[in-house]
């Protein structure tokens, strides 16, 4: 009955100094995808609207085509907000699916996490 409660999908939205950034964490499945949407709409929904919009992929366990097409559809939408969308450190399963459909050249991905997003800090 534990496994449950370990994969359970999370997304939450921190700040930082270049803008938002969603912090997905788990299994980025079918189930997941409407807590991501909400995550990355609440992110591009902030005033002023912030120019860049970073998802830190780096607790991402697994990505399905359903998560896949949630990406694509932020940046869609990211796109005609004038907001640009950038993945930050995905695991090797997000990197190869990315570079398996060739949306690694929609989705730019990094492999580390970007200096101009700094982690927040534990108190």
């Amino acid at each position: 009955m534990s496994e449950g409660i370990d994969k359970v999908f999370t997304a939450p939205v921190r700040d930082s100094l270049a803008g938002p950034v969603v912090e997905p964490s788990g299994d980025l499945d079918l189930d997941a995808v409407p807590t991501l949407r909400s995550a990355l709409h609440q992110a591009m929904s902030r005033r002023p609207v912030p120019p860049m919009l970073v998802v830190d992929l780096a607790q991402v366990t697994f990505c399905d085509t359903s998560g896949l097409d949630a990406l694509l559809a932020a940046r869609v939408e990211a796109e005609g907000r004038g907001i640009s969308l950038h993945l930050a450190r995905p695991s090797r399963q997000v990197a190869r699916l990315l570079a398996t459909v060739g949306a690694d050249r929609l989705l730019p991905a990094d492999g580390g996490a970007p200096a101009e997003v700094p982690r927040a800090r534990a108190s």
